[in-house]
């Protein structure tokens, strides 16, 4: 075993990296065969968009195409941008000082001759925030002998459709009545030529268009199925365990809702499920796409994480949109709340002690609950300067 990480290689304790503007930084660079079994990052008190500013970007085998090509916190689990803490079968987020998340993979990644990881920082200042520290630990395993030819290339690629465009009318409200007889409109998370399997997916819905927008259901097309798919379901609950109509937040090994901002299911949500016990396999291709609506006649923003093996070559991903067309949205007021919180931090500074003190606020913040964030600054009075309480 052996590990990656962003140790000060003076001896000192500046155990972080800085990830400037337009700048590329690599992570492991391990020439061999191996198999990553764990990545970890954390910012300090990063600015919100920093989760889709930063792309995560991982290449198997000396190959030009990256095999995984994610925005850092979207990869995590991270949905929209909005920290929740949950525990789940390959990612889990950990709690740490109110504004530091620790953000956890294990997706196991084997390679046979060399393993490349990189992020890159699409913002106009450093990843992190006012400080622009980002912490990692890359564990790896390493092989005297690479391994077996059928032993697949893991992959992960970020799409989104934002907004998604109406299939039929009545748009934005439930629709029982209209027919979706081949897909074609469906939402598509993962289009995959190969031979592999289908481990997980990362679901991300802002519903502008409010009320129960999950009456659309997941088609799976396998191997150039024709209509109807092998896999069909009945709505997006279903797909993510849930029972009917969920407006509650969860997380469980295989799968969860843990983003859910309004109890009437408008808003952002975020949902997870990983297909462990129940791999999806495919020898030719696979399409993962799911209605938005029934019979697709909903009007939202989706975006999603797909992740899956097979083996290489893989079909080159699409270019990722412009750096400002995917990032999470971002509340009317929010300014004004980033720049209170951000002087109140300075205010408290670094301290242990303070800790606490900034958790009672940046908590909040993280989470999207900006409302709160400016209620518990107010409430540390006299900690704080007069300008940032009002």
């Amino acid at each position: 075993m052996k590990r990656s990480s962003s140790w000060d290689r003076t001896g000192r304790n500046d155990d972080y990296i800085r990830i400037g503007p337009g700048e590329t930084v690599t992570l492991l660079d391990e020439c061999g065969a191996g198999c990553i079994t764990r990545i970890y990052l954390a910012l300090a008190a990063p600015e919100l968009t920093d989760h889709r500013d930063g792309i995560l970007r991982c290449f198997w085998d000396g190959e030009e195409s990256p095999s995984v090509e994610v925005p850092m916190g979207d990869f995590f689990g991270v949905t929209h941008g909005r920290i929740r803490e949950y525990a789940s079968f390959f990612t889990a987020v950990n709690p740490g000082m109110g504004a530091s998340p620790g953000l956890n993979a294990y997706f196991p990644m084997p390679y046979a001759t060399r393993a490349l990881i990189q992020i890159e920082n699409r913002a106009e200042t450093f990843l992190g925030g006012m400080l622009g520290m980002v912490w990692y630990h890359i564990e790896h395993e390493v092989f005297d002998e690479p391994p077996p030819p059928e032993v697949l290339r893991f992959h992960a690629q970020y799409r989104q459709e934002r907004p998604t465009v109406p299939a039929m009318d009545p748009c934005n409200e439930q629709l029982h009545d209209g027919s979706n007889l081949d897909g074609a409109d469906n939402y598509l998370a993962l289009d995959a030529r190969g031979k592999g399997q289908m481990i997980g997916l990362v679901l991300e819905i802002d519903n502008i268009a409010g009320g129960w927008y999950g009456e659309g259901d997941d088609m799976v097309f396998i191997d150039g199925d024709a209509w109807p798919p092998r896999i069909h379901g009945t709505g997006h609950e279903e797909v993510f365990g849930s029972g009917a109509c969920n407006w509650h937040e969860y997380a469980n090994p295989y799968s969860g809702f843990p983003l859910v901002e309004r109890a009437d299911f408008g808003g952002l949500v975020g949902m997870y499920r990983w297909y462990v016990a129940d791999p999806i396999r495919f020898d030719e291709s696979i399409r993962w796409t799911i209605e938005h609506g029934h019979a697709n006649n909903f009007e939202n923003d989706y975006t999603s994480v797909a992740y899956w093996y097979q083996n290489e070559p893989h079909v080159p991903f699409d270019r990722l949109p412009p750096a400002a067309a995917m990032r999470p949205p971002l509340p009317e007021g929010f300014e004004e709340v980033r720049l209170a919180v951000l002087a109140a931090m300075a205010k408290l500074g670094g301290s242990v002690e303070n800790f606490s003190r900034i958790a009672t606020f940046a908590e909040p913040f993280y989470r999207g609950e900006l409302d709160l964030a400016m209620q518990r600054i107010s409430e540390l009075g006299a900690c704080l300067p007069r300008s940032t309480i009002g």
